[in-house]
């Protein structure tokens, strides 16, 4: 027993102080959190705290039109954004791939949408989409294809396809960047044989590189999904949700809940369910990326 002590403690020790971060950081407030949706708390109420009311936060969710419609226009934007960014991620990728110079420094140019701060872009986009001084605006009225300013941010349509533009200007290089390291780790000899028995390239890149980057895309569906599920910056600097909650998304409509109308035991309930979507498009992209490597693997 001493020696077993002796030589599991040292190890044990040094990742103490890990484990006491890691519980600070997201063991407790997670619980935390997992509490107060079952009560009625209130921020500016501290003993609402202690206010159990059971399910009643997660019952009123079912009949909030607010959260549904968060709910359904998350799950609209996370579909149009993953699949926009995908497309042209790839087109990117196959395109760089067949660049032979300067394609580190191009890659490196690729790199930087997505090395600024999902709130400077939300800042850059807002004033390119603004109505009287934006580049957008600028650029219609002096090609003389109209004289009338266009109310980006203020339409709900044209508000959620300014937000849209600025997430996939921003996240398109991951897509880029992991389906180009793709294309770069593929062998080129089954390529070369396609070619050599008459396929063309639309049936080289359809039966042959696209099943090879399948994984590729997965993972990168996998992480998108879970970046674009809790968008929250660009929103809120761009539109606030607004015009009349036509752009709010889920993590706007929780911030909003919980620190605007101050019912954070609520807001705690909503995020609970929320995540529920989160794990369903990791899920079903792990899934898939499954199914591809094991097909892959029958293949090679």
């Amino acid at each position: 027993m001493q020696s077993f002590t002796r030589r599991f403690s040292p190890p044990f020790l040094l990742l103490l102080p890990a484990f006491v971060i890691i519980a600070a950081v997201i063991l407790i407030p997670l619980v935390f959190s997992l509490y107060t949706s079952f009560t009625n708390y209130r921020l500016v109420q501290p003993a609402s705290l202690w206010q159990w009311v059971g399910l009643r936060n997660y019952q009123r969710i079912f009949s909030d039109i607010d959260f549904w419609w968060a709910f359904g226009r998350t799950v609209v934007f996370l579909t149009i954004a993953l699949n926009l960014e995908l497309v042209l991620g790839l087109g990117i990728a196959l395109l760089i791939d067949r660049i032979t110079t300067g394609q580190r420094v191009i890659r490196t140019i690729m790199m930087f949408p997505m090395m600024f701060s999902p709130i400077l872009v939300g800042f850059q986009f807002k004033y390119i989409f603004n109505d009287n001084v934006g580049l957008i605006n600028n650029a219609i009225q002096s090609l003389g294809w109209s004289n009338v300013t266009i109310p980006w941010l203020v339409n709900g349509w044209t508000a959620n396809f300014a937000i849209l533009t600025a997430e996939v200007w921003m996240s398109t290089p991951v897509f880029a960047i992991l389906l180009l390291a793709g294309l770069m780790a593929m062998p080129r000899d089954p390529i070369e044989a396609a070619k050599v028995d008459g396929c063309n390239s639309w049936q080289v890149f359809r039966h042959i590189t696209l099943p090879f980057l399948l994984p590729f895309i997965y993972i990168a569906m996998a992480i998108r999904s879970l970046d674009v599920a809790r968008a929250y910056d660009m929103v809120k600097i761009m539109t606030n949700g607004g015009p009349a909650g036509r752009t709010e998304l889920l993590w706007t409509l929780l911030a909003r809940v919980g620190y605007q109308d101050a019912r954070m035991g609520m807001a705690n309930a909503m995020s609970y369910v929320s995540i529920l979507l989160s794990i369903y498009f990791t899920y079903y992209f792990f899934r898939k990326l499954a199914t591809a490597r094991a097909s892959l693997g029958s293949m090679a």
